[in-house]
């Protein structure tokens, strides 16, 4: 005779997840605040990366090719330097800083962003973000999220808006 099935009944499938560690939970919570700000560094090489390739292209088209394949070879950098912070790659931290290093050089406000970048890289928690056991805290902690605030999200907005009206205006000023 054949079993019945009871279509109510609770599954009995066997489920593998592994509940996070508290130590590792408590280190991804710890650490949330500067890795989502190490990643937001990584957005901004990739901006200046395209930034920096176009204006290279822009020099190597205007008939200025030294200065434009310099261009170029320092946009790939950030574009790699992007990639690589925002994987929290150890390598990056290193090309990370020597940029940063770089626009240190672009007094006042390149000094001050360059400032900051520079002390999430070193800092403490910074090296703990880059290091390798760190991947695993965030394999492990997958349902730990950043949650950015309103303040935030008005002053991304305000910089995109400046950055759009400086690019519209160098644009007809041609």
């Amino acid at each position: 005779m054949s079993e019945t099935v009871n279509p109510y009944a609770a599954p009995t499938a066997i489920v593998d997840d592994i509940p996070a560690s508290p130590e590792k939970e408590a280190t991804r919570r710890e650490h949330i605040n500067h890795e989502t700000s190490i990643k937001a560094v990584g957005f901004l090489y990739y901006l200046g990366g395209v930034g920096v390739t176009v204006a290279g292209i822009a020099n190597l088209a205007g008939g200025e090719p030294a200065f434009g394949i310099l261009l170029l070879v320092l946009g790939a950098g950030q574009l790699v330097a992007g990639w690589g912070v925002r994987a929290l790659r150890p390598w990056a931290r290193v090309l990370g800083c020597v940029l940063s290093g770089f626009g240190l050089l672009g007094f006042p406000i390149g000094t001050l962003i360059n400032a900051y970048v520079l002390y999430l890289f070193l800092s403490k928690k910074g090296r703990t973000v880059f290091a390798p056991e760190y991947q695993e805290v965030i394999e492990a902690t997958p349902d730990v999220k950043y949650r950015t605030s309103i303040v935030v999200w008005i002053f991304l907005a305000l910089l995109v808006g400046l950055i759009l009206l400086g690019v519209t205006m160098a644009f007809f000023k041609r």
